[in-house]
Formats: structure tokens, C-alpha cells, sequence
């Protein structure tokens, strides 16, 4: 017996038994759609950097710089700051190494130019740090990053810490001699009444006062001004950013300060 098979022609409007193809699985199995209107040389054309993208850009870019650049300015003054009282307290320390072995005393030059050995100290203490030889600015231990010096006159302005004048350093022993300023020069550390508020080592920036790390002058070394915050080195060893008392008038050397303050240059 003959078994054919007959075919069903397909009528027209009728359904096709296929499955239909949507773009969508085409694009995910990664084919390109290929139903009728699909232009995809269109889905890919390029469009070029217009003068509105370039000024979207510039507008991001100028947002950006305005928020990392204090960020920026703030981390590198506080390393600054952080080098500073490490140098200090190296300083501050080689005194009081220099005091054990000279009978328990603070340096103190006779010999040395007025104001006294505020900065002459120098070389009775660095080479307790591993120092040798004649001063020079490569002694970087005695230098703050961000000393400006101080200008007299027609004097032109370098850092203390390269001026041959002022022995290349940063930092002052509390040791003026001058009639009427308070001082430790020549004292027995164990003779000063507080030695964690008797200041030993410090910023020039402390004698006038002026500051370095937070100021108020910017670059400026005038006016001079209350609370200007200096580094400063105690005879307890002890190192600290602190503010300093300007009376509106006489230097901050010159006297001790009201009460409130955490310092004072007197020994008694």
C-alpha cells in the first residue's frame, strides 16, 4: 500500500510555523538584526567632539582642580609642619644631651655677638646629632621647610637656614641675653621651677611673633600679631605647635606671656 505525503501549501495571511527571529536575540547571540529596516550601518555611525563637549570637558575638569587642589596644598603644608617638629625635637634633644654632659647646664657662649648665643648654640650641640665640621645649609636637620627668613633694612630675604649670617638654622635656644629678657642660658635644667612649659628650643618665628606653618601674613613677615603659632621645644624634651602672645608692641622674646598661654621663656 502506498503511504504519500501530502503537503499543506501554506495559504497567504497564514502563519508560518517557524519561529520568528526577534533583533533583540539577534544582538545578544551577537548577530546583526537582518529583518527588513534595519539600517545597521546607522546603529554604528560615529559623531564628532563638538565645541560643547569640549567646554562640558573643561567645566569638569576645572570642578576637579578646584576641590583636589587645596587638598593637595593641605597634605603638603601638614608633611611640611610634621618635618619641622621632627627637626626640632632632634634639636631640642641634643641640648639636653649636651646639658647631661656639661654638668647638667644649657649652653651658654659669653664670647658670642649680642643677642648672646640665640643662634651660636648651634655648634656646642650638633654633634650630638652626628654633625661635624663647619655650619653649612646641608645640615638639613637644623632647617624648617618653610623658613622665609626675615629681612633687615636692604638685607635680602633668604631662609635663616641658608644664611651664613644667621648660622644656617631654623631654630633659636632660648638664650638672649639681653638686660631684661627672660632666659635659660647658662641654667641647671634641674633649677627651672617648669620644665614642661619653659621653653629651650623654637622658630625664630616665636620671637616676634609670626608664623611659618599657619599664617596670617601669607609670605608676609609683617604684621606681627597675637597667637601667631610657632614650633617650639620644651626642657622636658617635650615639641608642639603652639600659639605665641604679642602684646601689640614689645617682641615676644622680650617677656613672659599673660596666664593661659602653654609656654614661657622664664626658668623661675
Amino acid at each position: 500500500m502506498n503511504h504519500r505525503t501530502t503537503h499543506k501549501p501554506e495559504i497567504a495571511g497564514q502563519a508560518s510555523s517557524l519561529p520568528l527571529r526577534h533583533p533583540v536575540s539577534d544582538w545578544s547571540a551577537g548577530r546583526m538584526p537582518a529583518q527588513a529596516g534595519w539600517k545597521p550601518a546607522l546603529l554604528w555611525q560615529r559623531r564628532g567632539f563638538s565645541g560643547t563637549d569640549l567646554l562640558v570637558v573643561l567645566a569638569i575638569v576645572s570642578l576637579l582642580a578646584a576641590v583636589v587642589a587645596p587638598m593637595i596644598a593641605r597634605a603638603r603644608s601638614k608633611t611640611r609642619l610634621q618635618q619641622c617638629i621632627s627637626n626640632l625635637q632632634q634639636v631640642n634633644r641634643a641640648v639636653l644631651l649636651y646639658a647631661e654632659d656639661n654638668k647638667g647646664t644649657v649652653p651658654l657662649l659669653p664670647t658670642s655677638p649680642q643677642p648672646g648665643s640665640w643662634w651660636h648654640y648651634k655648634e656646642k650641640v650638633k654633634g650630638y646629632i652626628g654633625l661635624n665640621g663647619p655650619s653649612s645649609p646641608d645640615e638639613k636637620v637644623f632647617g624648617c621647610p618653610v623658613d622665609r627668613g626675615y629681612g633687615e633694612g636692604g638685607e635680602k630675604l633668604v631662609p635663616f637656614r641658608t644664611s651664613k649670617k644667621y648660622n644656617y638654622t631654623s631654630y633659636n635656644l632660648n638664650s638672649i641675653t639681653l638686660p631684661g629678657v627672660p632666659n635659660i642660658a647658662g641654667w641647671q635644667v634641674s633649677a627651672v621651677k617648669e620644665p614642661s612649659r619653659t621653653l629651650l628650643t623654637m622658630e625664630w618665628t616665636a620671637h616676634a611673633p609670626l608664623s611659618w606653618h599657619r599664617s596670617r601674613t601669607g609670605k608676609a613677615n609683617a604684621p606681627f600679631y597675637n597667637d601667631a603659632e610657632s614650633v617650639v621645644g620644651f626642657v622636658d624634651g617635650h615639641v608642639s605647635l603652639i600659639p605665641i602672645y604679642y602684646d601689640g608692641v614689645n617682641a615676644a622674646y622680650t617677656r613672659d606671656p599673660v596666664p593661659g598661654y602653654q609656654y614661657k621663656y622664664s626658668g623661675d
